[in-house]
């Protein structure tokens, strides 16, 4: 198939939104975690998706997030826009405000809840697509939507001009073969454990919720693969295991993510919003354990490790409810 020049980088992050202990966001750690990913590897950001507690932040804080992302990357990585919604209207509202925001690319989640037919899923990804002149990458994650969207559909809308990219959260190598022979779809592995494998059959990148934590080993695995270099490509994603396992495992991603993080001293509150929580004891433990196993990652130092499990408990309810529609 045809070269299609890659307008998202290939290591982007899956960022988490951080709030302050009452759970608004906190601008000045936001601004602080992007530069520190990009400054580890990462040349793409994600914000407000599923890692960034879309489904809880309000349309000024998604369109804020935005505008502090491109801010602070400063050109040295895109910014794109994750979320979206399950009415098209309001998608498509979100996305025109992304783009004049600064937004490089959107990110159109399968809608989730309704459970469309597959035209349904043509009709949405469609109409977005059609509202934005940014560059679409499909998000396909059926364990949250309860709808995959299926080969025939991505056939079908890898035929929009717009549309160049799925991230793939369904884990089907078959299919992820048959796509990349079929299309020129850059495909964005969506699944922690399966960058490597992903990767090797001929995915561009990945975006990542582990990144956030440890974006320089992803950047080497990546470089690895581009170069050929297998097995130091395998090296990085070995050293990596025991920390995806800890991330990606116990709780949502985010939770863990954002407990790691504060433990490390780079953000200032572990907190989720509702109804999320924090990691109660037992998984903080299990969490802690698989910690103790993760050696030799470039960026990332648990000696100085100070998880506080009572920071962490518990959800916050934010003074202004988010948009769920």
């Amino acid at each position: 198939m045809a070269q299609v020049e890659n307008p998202f980088g290939q290591v982007l992050v899956a960022l988490v939104t951080p709030f302050q202990a009452d759970g608004e966001v906190d601008w000045a750690a936001t601004e602080k975690h992007i530069d520190d990913c990009i400054v580890s590897g990462a040349d793409g950001i994600v914000v407000t998706g599923t890692t960034g507690e879309t489904s809880t932040l309000t349309d000024p804080e998604k369109i804020k997030l935005v505008e502090v992302a491109k801010s602070v990357s400063g050109g040295r990585a895109k910014i794109i826009t994750g979320g979206g919604s399950n009415e098209t209207a309001h998608a498509i509202e979100l996305y025109k405000a992304s783009e004049k925001a600064g937004a490089d690319g959107v990110m159109i989640v399968t809608p989730y809840y309704n459970k469309p037919t597959q035209a349904g899923l043509l009709t949405h990804f469609r109409m977005v697509a059609d509202a934005t002149d940014l560059p679409v990458i499909l998000y396909d994650i059926p364990g949250r939507t309860g709808v995959p969207i299926k080969y025939e559909t991505i056939l079908r809308l890898a035929k929009h001009p717009n549309v160049l990219a799925i991230k793939d959260a369904k884990g089907d190598l078959s299919e992820v073969s048959r796509v990349l022979n079929q299309t020129d779809l850059m495909y964005f592995c969506g699944d922690d454990a399966a960058v490597l494998p992903e990767l090797s059959i001929g995915a561009t990148g990945l975006i990542g919720v582990t990144a956030n934590i440890a974006a320089a080993p992803y950047r080497a695995i990546v470089d690895a693969v581009n170069a050929g270099d297998l097995r130091a490509a395998t090296a990085a994603h070995q050293n990596l295991e025991p920390l995806v396992r800890a991330v990606m495992t116990h709780v949502p991603g985010t939770v863990a993510a954002k407990y790691i993080l504060h433990g490390l001293g780079r953000i200032g509150s572990p907190r989720v919003r509702l109804p999320l929580v924090g990691p109660e004891e037992w998984e903080a433990a299990i969490i802690e354990d698989e910690l103790a196993l993760v050696h030799d990652v470039p960026g990332v130092d648990f000696s100085n490790f100070r998880p506080d499990r009572n920071a962490a408990a518990g959800g916050a309810l934010p003074k202004i409810a988010g948009t769920t529609r």
